[in-house]
């Protein structure tokens, strides 16, 4: 069973991705946390497989919980969660340390493919993302 924290400042989210995540049976969501600081304790204690990062949270922004939790383990994979597209948002997120970035217009299944991805050592973008860098 893969353990799976949420981390999103926002609750709708947070119970959206509750509900789609749980229906897995391979997908245990061990702890739901509202901003940065919480995320980085439930990763000490709890030593999730994944974190589910959003971005922008306040006081500890996504990226900034994202470098502090690399600070400790290299062993939780992280995948950032953002309506951002835009590739500095990317690139800021992956060069903190996670393993994959995947933007709110996703769907379950392809959240569940990047899980899924990630936890067998590879990087995964959404295929909005990777629309995307493939203007670039």
């Amino acid at each position: 069973m893969i353990k799976v924290i949420i981390a999103d400042d926002h609750k709708l989210v947070r119970e959206a991705w509750n509900l789609l995540l749980s229906r897995d049976k391979r997908l245990s969501i061990i702890a739901i946390c509202e901003n940065g600081f919480q995320v980085i304790e439930a990763c000490k204690t709890l030593s999730p497989d994944v974190v589910l990062m959003d971005i922008n949270m306040e006081p500890i922004s996504g990226i900034d919980a994202t470098k502090a939790i690399r600070e400790f383990t290299d062993d939780i994979r992280i995948i950032g969660i953002s309506v951002h597209t835009d590739l500095p948002y990317v690139n800021a997120l992956m060069h903190a340390g996670a393993n994959g970035y995947v933007t709110k217009n996703s769907s379950g299944e392809e959240m569940i493919r990047a899980i899924m991805l990630v936890m067998d050592g590879q990087q995964y973008f959404c295929k909005e993302i990777v629309d995307i860098l493939g203007a670039v």
